[in-house]
């Protein structure tokens, strides 16, 4: 956790100064998750350190523990070995003594190597919390920030519906339809005004043509009577 704290405190103005300046932030963001995955990778291969380490000192500490019996156990056979006459006593006294020093040594050895012990598996668990707490953030912050993404995306495509929007020349589109319709009906007038005129001007040449047709007639009639002698 304090690498992160560290990572927010570095990168905490030049953030701000980024939102404010409306330079994109998600970017920077994704940098920032990626750098805490890095020093997450860190923080686990310094917990599997420190577990090694209190694998291997458990291990000295169980074998210093069997020592430190075993010595006491030859001990009490060389006495009984020079109680029952099979030792000298003086020589069973000093392989005695010799055992005996080299237990307390192993005391000591214990007692240190149990601090040691006790030293790691605390900080196993710490760092074991820790990096609990560092994935658990970093899972919360990357759902946030696909949250916030699909949200700057409806955002964005929201926005720019309504600046279009906002931009539509509404009242020229009415005006245009206006024209045109206006247009359309003159268009339809001018042309049923010329079939009108067409309508008319057949009317008039077949009253003229009728007409000169009955005129004919008449001269002829005329011509046939006179030949006759009839006028």
């Amino acid at each position: 956790m304090n690498v992160l704290k560290r990572l927010f405190k570095i990168g905490q103005a030049e953030t701000h100064s980024a939102i404010d300046k409306l330079e994109d932030p998600i970017n920077m963001i994704e940098q920032g998750l990626r750098d805490m995955r890095d020093n997450q990778d860190k923080a686990l291969r310094a917990l599997a350190e420190v577990k090694a380490m209190h694998i291997r000192r458990s291990k000295d500490l169980k074998e210093n523990e069997i020592l430190e019996e075993d010595l006491q156990n030859k001990s009490v056979l060389l006495l009984k070995k020079s109680q029952q006459g099979e030792l000298e006593t003086q020589e069973a006294e000093n392989l005695v003594k010799g055992n005996l020093k080299r237990k307390a040594q192993v005391a000591q050895e214990i007692l240190l190597i149990r601090d040691e012990v006790s030293n790691l598996e605390k900080q196993v668990g710490t760092l074991e919390q820790n990096l609990s707490r560092i994935k658990a953030g970093i899972q919360q912050w990357e759902n946030e920030l696909r949250t916030l993404k699909a949200r700057i995306k409806v955002s964005s495509a929201t926005e720019k519906i309504n600046k279009q929007m906002t931009n539509m020349d509404s009242t020229g589109v009415v005006a245009m339809l206006e024209r045109m319709k206006e247009k359309v009906v003159q268009d339809e007038a001018l042309a049923e005004a010329y079939g009108e005129m067409a309508n008319a001007n057949q009317s008039h040449d077949e009253k003229l043509k009728k007409t000169l047709e009955d005129l004919t007639v008449e001269d002829e009639l005329a011509q046939l009577k006179k030949q006759m002698g009839m006028e």
